[in-house]
């Protein structure tokens, strides 16, 4: 019996060091590039239990101008176990413990997604696009994490994008937020019908970044957790305005 209990200690032990390793390494990603040289670019974190494929049918849909040259980048989020979930193992930004998001937060989780958004800006930046050019979208858990990473980084970016979802860590944001992105533009959108994040609770972020100053336009649907052709065309105005394409 005691074999079997430091077998047990041990492999539980293994597992965790890989999980670890896991999520320090890069993240994959899908890119779509415009046929020129790209001069800016849009990084677009899915939600929990996705991954990089979620929005990239979203592109087309946009309708930008023939002569943007926005390159779309889509990363996969690592495989994590969800406790809310019983523990199953799936792609996820950090992980759930309740269905009340606010109540008890992983913090490493969210800040370890930080981190790993904070390297993919700096490949594009190393790549030749000015962090001024750059825009984070998110949609659900990626959208905390692209509030998360913007509102605190050092460098002035181009704007966020937030798709049905909401601030984490709120308790921290005022205290380790970055002046130098206190005028990006800030989109927000959310379902009035939204069972998992609620309109509410969304709000509550809204009104918190409203509070501390920032720019935020905000939109709100008939419709659950999720993203709808309507939404898409506003998405597509506000791309189009930050970015100056028209």
């Amino acid at each position: 019996m005691r074999l079997v209990k430091t077998f047990l200690i041990l492999l539980t032990f293994i597992t965790t060091i890989v999980y670890a390793q896991t999520m320090n390494e890069s993240l994959e990603k899908i890119e779509i590039n415009p046929v020129e040289k790209a001069d800016a670019v849009v990084i677009w974190l899915h939600g929990l239990g996705a991954d990089g494929h979620d929005f990239e049918p979203i592109v087309p849909e946009l309708a930008l101008p023939k002569s943007a040259k926005v390159r779309f980048v889509f990363p996969h989020a690592p495989e994590r176990p969800i406790t809310i979930n019983g523990g199953y193992v799936m792609r996820g930004w950090y992980d759930i413990v309740k269905t009340d998001i606010g109540a008890k937060q992983d913090v490493e989780g969210i800040k370890s997604s930080q981190r790993q958004l904070e390297a993919l800006i700096e490949a594009e930046i190393a790549a030749g696009i000015p962090a001024e050019r750059i825009i984070l979208a998110g949609f659900s858990q990626g959208g905390a994490i692209i509030l998360q990473t913007g509102l605190r980084y050092p460098k002035l970016l181009g704007g966020l994008m937030v798709l049905s979802s909401y601030v984490p860590l709120a308790d921290t944001l005022e205290t380790e937020r970055h002046e130098v992105n206190q005028d990006i533009p800030v989109f927000m959108a959310h379902g009035k019908q939204d069972d998992v994040i609620t309109h509410s609770f969304a709000e509550q972020s809204r009104d918190q970044l409203i509070k501390l100053g920032y720019k935020v336009e905000w939109n709100s649907y008939s419709m659950p957790h999720g993203v709808l052709p309507e939404e898409i065309e506003d998405i597509s105005w506000w791309l189009r305005k930050v970015l100056k394409l028209d």
